[in-house]
């Protein structure tokens, strides 16, 4: 601290440190961020190799240690051909409808989810494809924050570029999670239908796409008016898609979704093994 010729205190010396620190800082931040947004995965091991653990499973699991329990992990690795096409089609037009057309990143949907998020002042839209899903599964975290958001395209245009659409696809079916604990296609359609996943219905196929967004939330087989709000617009959407016939009986798509309601008490007591099938 200095005097001037008026007796006044200067500040200037402080004020000087002040700056170069704060600049320092955001040197700092600034380097750290491009550092995290630049180092991609290396994806392209995936284009033979089946991934058994994701980034996304083990912070569940850490999650749940840190609150003195254990999460058990079923995932069962079935191949394209064992999936049923219901849920393939029910997959699609619940979560990404133009799967086929963009290159990871769907330009219109993130636009509108931006705007959604400005009217609201808070991350309330992803507008995520399933690309951008699975890059996030398997890499990153349920955190929501721009740079990840940005690193999260980043790795899908990877992921677009080295694997191509049927293989993205066929792994997000092997490693979304349907509840608790449990992974994959084939491990949700034994725990909630006690079936494989080659062998699923229009209907169930629909009901495990509607409880995708919120697995732990939502429950396929638990009839809220909200499910089945979800699974009746998913139905309609594959009818409308050309997935299901146009002269399918629409009383009995919806006596198979009573159907499904009525079974989720005996599907909750079905647990979840702790499993992991080799590829």
């Amino acid at each position: 601290m200095t005097r001037s010729s008026s007796g006044k205190k200067n500040f200037r010396p402080f004020y000087g440190r002040e700056l170069l620190l704060l600049a320092g800082l955001c040197g700092f931040f600034l380097l750290a961020g491009t550092a995290y947004l630049f180092w991609l995965p290396d994806v392209s091991e995936l284009k033979k190799k089946n991934p058994l653990e994701t980034s996304f499973m083990r912070i569940k699991e850490k999650q749940s240690l840190a609150q003195g329990k254990k999460l058990g992990r079923t995932i069962i690795w079935t191949g394209w051909d064992g999936i049923s096409a219901n849920l393939k089609h029910a997959v699609l037009v619940a979560e990404d409808g133009g799967f086929y057309q963009h290159k990871g990143v769907d330009w219109e949907s993130t636009r509108k989810a931006l705007e959604t998020d400005w009217k609201k002042m808070r991350f309330a839209k992803g507008g995520s494809t399933i690309t951008q899903q699975l890059a996030r599964n398997l890499y990153l975290s349920p955190s929501k924050n721009p740079l990840r958001k940005i690193k999260e395209m980043l790795i899908a245009r990877r992921l677009e570029k080295e694997l191509g659409k049927r293989r993205i696809f066929e792994i997000y079916l092997n490693v979304a999670e349907w509840g608790r604990g449990i992974y994959g296609a084939e491990a949700a359609a034994r725990a909630y239908f006690g079936k494989s996943a080659a062998d699923l219905t229009p209907e169930e196929a629909a009901a495990l796409a509607a409880a995708l967004p919120s697995p732990r939330r939502y429950s396929p087989v638990k009839g809220t008016r909200f499910m089945e709000g979800r699974k009746s617009a998913i139905v309609a959407r594959m009818r409308a898609s050309g997935y299901l016939p146009e002269e399918a009986d629409e009383e009995e798509i919806s006596e198979s979704l009573e159907v499904l309601t009525s079974s989720g008490a005996a599907a909750e007591a079905v647990p979840a093994p702790a499993e992991t099938a080799a590829p």
